[in-house]
């Protein structure tokens, strides 16, 4: 398999956590883990650029990496006020146009606006700037609470935290959800984060903050293979059913038979990638029953059958992968 070129696009004062969540994904080597990705930083003028963290970073290469990035990602732009220098545009729009994946993590939906990319087309952006986005560039469609937009060529996020989510959406839609979980275990978080962005946007009181649906969530992952119902899980949180919707809309963004669903289909994905296991014992095993309702519930969460993901994705499919089981 031929390794994917990510290339991040730094913007002076670069935000050093932004360019760290492009890095941690695609540009970390991982004990048991194929060579996927190689990554790459480049800037409009080589040298010491200077970081909101009070330090400079030494970049060496111009904008001439992006010609041959299969992914350039822009790591915020925090001079949105100001028009992008125009060899930056050019060079955005130029990747754009051969074919390159284009990845902008909070701020940096602010320069794909400005190159036009994102006219009548979906965007997110951190919660605070959505407003502004919106007026700027009155063209683009904003979405302000949601975590992240995958176009297939473009791709944006909310703000800092929210570009992982990204970047480990982005692996699994390349390469299966067994290697981002692989990664996400690693950086210690989990590979999927449920809900929109607006839950972070304003803080409630201390003696008004939601029990956590943590306990509630992991006693039902442990369980998929039971027939659990929205009732079951209410009662092993103590609480009416209503109470539980209204804390799953609030906390997760979903209802709880959403989330039980998504948890499902996401644990089939797994075992399709790593087991030669046939569709109906899948199916059995995550708690859909039959090869029937997970083909249906399959293809209407991630638009493809199992069978076909399966040769998408499937370990023994590339023959020396091993690292499905780390």
């Amino acid at each position: 398999m031929s390794v994917h070129r990510v290339v991040a696009l730094v913007l002076p004062p670069q935000s050093t956590f932004e360019l760290a969540c492009a890095a941690e994904v695609f540009g970390v080597r991982r004990p048991g883990l194929p060579r996927r990705y190689e990554f790459a930083v480049c800037t409009e003028h080589p040298g010491a650029v200077p970081t909101l963290a009070g330090y400079d970073m030494l970049v060496s290469e111009d904008l001439t990496a992006l010609n041959a990035a299969d992914t350039v990602v822009i790591p915020g732009w925090q001079r949105r006020e100001e028009a992008a220098p125009p060899a930056v545009i050019d060079a955005v729009q130029q990747a754009h146009r051969r074919g390159a994946r284009i990845v902008a993590i909070c701020s940096g939906t602010f320069l794909l606006a400005e190159a036009g990319l994102l006219d009548h087309r979906r965007a997110t952006t951190h919660w605070r700037l959505a407003g502004e986005l919106e007026g700027r560039f009155p063209d683009v469609r904003v979405e302000p609470d949601t975590l992240y937009i995958d176009l297939n060529d473009m791709a944006t996020s909310a703000g800092t935290a929210a570009g992982i989510d990204l970047c480990l959406h982005l692996a699994r839609a390349d390469h299966g959800a067994a290697y981002a979980a692989h990664i996400a275990r690693h950086m210690v978080m989990p590979p999927h984060r449920e809900g929109g962005q607006l839950q972070y946007s304003t803080a409630a009181p201390a003696d008004r903050q939601p029990q956590s649906l943590a306990p509630i969530l992991d006693w039902a992952t442990e369980r998929l293979h039971e027939p659990l119902t929205v009732d079951d899980l209410a009662a092993q949180a103590k609480i009416a059913s209503r109470t539980l919707a209204r804390r799953f809309a609030g906390q997760l963004g979903v209802s709880p038979g959403r989330w039980l669903l998504q948890q499902r289909v996401m644990a089939a994905q797994a075992l399709l990638e790593e087991t030669d296991l046939p569709v109906e014992t899948i199916a059995v095993r995550v708690g859909l029953s039959s090869a029937a309702n997970l083909r249906r519930r399959f293809h209407a969460m991630v638009r493809t059958t199992p069978a076909a993901y399966r040769r998408s994705f499937g370990c023994r499919e590339h023959g020396t992968d091993s690292w499905s089981g780390v």
